[in-house]
């Protein structure tokens, strides 16, 4: 079938960048009692946002709004910009799609840190872009190595997310417009704030809306709790913002999805909740890992990464184990990063499995 592809597409491998959960419970056939490892939020979503999506599910025989007018609409309230700002997508995983397909051709350079979130390159790769990948500076994505490298490579994207996945650090919002300052004028950079909404005071950098080389990612997968409705947002100058309308699926947010996001956004009671338990949940949970002989690094997202203290090879074994009793984690994918395992924050319940099942995946990992 491969004659069928293009040249490009036909040397792709066909991988994804994660290995659901799902499909590891297939491969394996043990049922993960504590699903901890994607990121989302075991907190849920607002029951108003639920109650919506209940709602407008008995519409779903008809195609979602095309322009997303409403939540633009309220996206623009929320920020304090014109909706002509926003550009909704699947999911910041689909707006990266879309946004690597407006800017990149083959050899086109690029610039990310190496070890950072995979989709990213996944996009790259897949539009033929040529990565620059910059180490990270100690738990860190390193900004200033970042533009250095965009200056050297002449990149035409940075891709920085903040705060930061995998290693879950954050760099304060001075630092941010640091970098924005000395952004090269060939470069456009993709600021990924998934976890802004969960995120320590003075972390959002102040970014004028307008600003010609700058993408900031939103998202209602983490502090609203909607993973599975995909339903992410870019704030960008308006002619960015409508480049999107060139080559997206007008028809990809769905009436259902589209409906949770308005009550979700108009519930930040809900999220403020949200927030409390997070910091009570990375709070017990690096407690855990400390009891267990782990260092937890300091976090600013909805998960604690904690430092195994030895190699990749071992993060690895113990990741394996915690997998055999039930206990779905992730860990980064390159060293030095890679001595780390990353576990998403939860409710009571979920930790109690974690806390049982540590020490005896640490002692089988040896």
């Amino acid at each position: 079938m491969s004659r069928f592809l293009t040249r490009h597409a036909a040397a792709l491998p066909s991988t994804v960048p994660f290995t659901g959960p799902e499909a590891l419970e297939r491969r394996t056939g043990i049922a993960f009692r504590a699903r901890l490892g994607a990121n989302e939020s075991l907190f849920g979503p607002s029951p108003k946002a639920v109650a919506a999506m209940q709602m407008a599910a008995a519409d779903a025989w008809m195609y979602g709004d095309p322009e997303n007018h409403d939540l633009k609409q309220a996206l623009g309230r929320h920020h304090g910009v014109t909706p002509g700002h926003i550009a909704v997508g699947p999911g910041i995983d689909g707006l990266l799609g879309l946004i690597c397909r407006l800017t990149l051709e083959p050899g086109t350079p690029v610039v990310t840190s190496l070890g950072a979130y995979p989709t990213f390159n996944y996009h790259v790769a897949g539009f033929g872009g040529n990565l620059t990948r910059v180490p990270y500076k100690g738990d860190h994505e390193d900004p200033e190595a970042l533009v250095s490298a965009a200056k050297s490579s002449g990149a035409r994207l940075i891709y920085l997310a903040n705060p930061d996945n995998p290693m879950g650090s954050h760099h304060p919002a001075p630092v941010i417009e640091d970098m924005v300052a000395n952004l090269p004028d060939h470069t456009l950079l993709i600021l990924d704030e998934a976890y802004a909404d969960l995120a320590p005071p003075g972390t959002a950098p102040t970014i004028p809306a307008d600003h010609p080389q700058v993408i900031r990612m939103r998202t209602f997968s983490k502090g609203y709790g909607m993973a599975g409705a995909r339903v992410g947002y870019a704030i960008t100058n308006p002619d960015l913002a409508l480049a999107f309308d060139r080559v997206r699926d007008h028809f990809g947010i769905s009436r259902v999805s589209q409906a949770g996001a308005l009550a979700a956004l108009a519930d930040q009671d809900w999220l403020q909740r949200v927030q409390d338990r997070t910091v009570a949940a990375r709070l017990r949970l690096s407690a855990i890992a400390r009891a267990n002989g782990l260092n937890p690094l300091p976090s600013a997202t909805n998960f604690v990464t904690m430092d195994c203290g030895r190699d990749g090879d071992h993060a690895r074994r113990v990741l394996a184990e915690l997998g055999r009793l039930g206990v779905f984690i992730r860990m980064p994918g390159v060293p030095p990063l890679d001595r780390c395992i990353r576990i998403s924050l939860g409710e009571d319940a979920a930790l109690d499995l974690l806390e049982a099942a540590l020490p005896r995946a640490l002692v089988a990992a040896g």
